[in-house]
């Protein structure tokens, strides 16, 4: 079956001008076109809209999902039940983080005690959510459902003073970032080094199991992901580059 622009956006709930943008950029050819040089659809072209519907919802931009559906490795069972398994664990998550508000409220009202490690998990349960919106579905793609979970896992973990070291490593990692680059320092010289020892350190935190091979397709992305890109050069520009380079130097 072969629908037009029109109806296939119906159907998808999005609009006809998104379809066509989605053309332009490559990530979403017609099947081909009426003789009046109008846009058809097909079934391939109707799974391929709804993959890119789900990476959407959990916040992929448009360029990463380009990548993703595009790579000759692409499969689409196993990016479906990638989709699955974040969902589960946002709503497993959603409902620690409801749980622990609702404490938090009857605590306040006097109903019952809360003791601060208590307090402490909605921040966990919080970020853990967050991230599996925002990576959840490529993260467990790429690395698989028990990798993904082991960090989740290693993260909810976490003492109170090990929150606070997975915190202060992270903030430490960005200011020898701005500061190698403002300084105009060499990925490959001691800064460099220094920051991927302190970036390793970090992702141990979290990780099931460190390599070197993991952690450089991973500094990869700091520039190939925009989110990435965006959040490591917040206050400076370069800091996202310079990671990279220096993790693709020392990682070992």
């Amino acid at each position: 079956m072969e629908y037009s622009i029109h109806t296939l956006a119906e159907l998808a709930g999005i609009s006809a001008r998104t379809l066509r943008y989605y053309d332009e950029i490559g990530l979403l050819r017609p099947s081909g076109t009426t003789a009046a040089g109008y846009r058809l659809y097909g079934e391939q072209q109707v799974d391929l809209l709804q993959q890119i519907l789900f990476y959407r919802a959990l916040h992929v931009p448009l360029k990463e999902i380009a990548r993703i559906v595009q790579a000759d490795d692409f499969d689409r069972l196993r990016a479906l039940e990638g989709h699955l398994s974040a969902l589960y664990a946002q709503q497993a998550q959603t409902a620690a983080l409801i749980a622990t508000v609702q404490k938090t409220i009857r605590s306040l009202k006097g109903e019952t005690a809360m003791n601060d490690m208590e307090k402490f998990e909605a921040f966990k349960h919080r970020i853990v959510q967050q991230n599996e919106q925002r990576y959840g579905a490529e993260v467990r793609a790429k690395y698989g459902d028990a990798q993904a979970d082991a960090a989740n896992a290693k993260l909810l973990g976490m003492t109170e003073a090990d929150y606070e070291r997975f915190e202060a490593l992270k903030a430490e990692v960005q200011q020898a970032l701005e500061t190698a680059v403002q300084a105009g320092d060499d990925p490959a010289g001691p800064a460099g080094e220094r920051i991927v020892r302190l970036h390793k350190t970090w992702l141990g935190m979290t990780w099931k199991a460190y390599t070197a091979e993991a952690h450089r397709a991973l500094a990869e992305g700091y520039t190939a992901d925009e989110r990435f890109t965006a959040y490591y050069d917040r206050n400076v520009p370069g800091c996202a580059q310079f990671l990279c380079d220096a993790v693709q130097r020392w990682a070992q």
